[in-house]
């Protein structure tokens, strides 16, 4: 896996936290040239939701090998509580920012490259207060493969994780949290919530994987069959 990325130029848009800053760390481990872009820099400054900004960092930057973006903007209230703008700002995180990244990035991209982003279980296996975001990850897995056709020979392929101790739940009290992880862990297959490592070993190997495009690839211990 590593020797797929030795020298590989990697772009990770929300590379600063969580999942994306694993795959920056993890990546860079593995040889590669990677490059973070967050809504407010420093390094590299990108903001799906801004289309300028998208087209300033790929003016600037050059071409890479590889875009992976974990932006997300959630909404998660129940329906009569639902907020226009914020349902426009979820969508535009997760579905419009990576056409917009594409539409950018693809022409400088070599034919091996690819464009990896992250969808979310509850695309899959719907729960109250969760409408906006589980539209918006099922809508994202359709343009995956939308857009694996269209810019073909470039892959376009996406990962949705389960509960994952990523970091994203730390903002919750000590006792939630772990209510949270027992509860995960006893709808899991697998018996487990998922790890940094988990998700990061997926996101290598889908950089990797010359003949993948297209793909949503579901790292939830099993989960969403529950």
């Amino acid at each position: 896996m590593s020797e797929n990325l030795t020298g590989k130029r990697i772009l990770v848009v929300g590379g600063a936290r969580g999942i994306g800053a694993e795959i920056v760390r993890r990546t860079g481990q593995d040889g590669a040239d990677v490059v973070v872009a967050t809504r407010s820099g420093p390094e590299v400054r990108i903001d799906v939701t801004d289309e300028a900004t998208i087209a300033r960092a790929a003016e600037s930057l050059g071409a890479f090998d590889h875009v992976i973006s974990t932006a997300s903007a959630h909404h998660d209230v129940p329906v009569p509580d639902l907020e226009h703008d914020k349902i426009q700002t979820a969508f535009s995180t997760k579905v419009v920012g990576p056409l917009l990244l594409a539409k950018h990035f693809a022409p400088r991209m070599p034919a091996g490259g690819s464009f990896l982003f992250f969808s979310g279980i509850v695309g899959w296996k719907p729960k109250s207060g969760t409408v906006v975001k589980g539209t918006a990850n099922a809508a994202l897995a359709a343009l995956v493969t939308h857009l694996a056709v269209e810019l073909a020979p470039l892959r376009v392929n996406a990962i949705a994780p389960g509960i994952t101790d990523s970091g994203t739940w730390d903002r919750l009290p000590d006792e939630r949290r772990r209510a949270l992880y027992d509860s995960a862990a006893a709808a899991s297959l697998a018996g487990r919530i998922g790890t940094l490592e988990d998700v990061t070993d997926t996101a290598r190997w889908l950089l990797g994987a010359g003949w993948v495009t297209g793909e949503t690839v579901h790292v939830d211990g099993g989960a969403r069959h529950r």
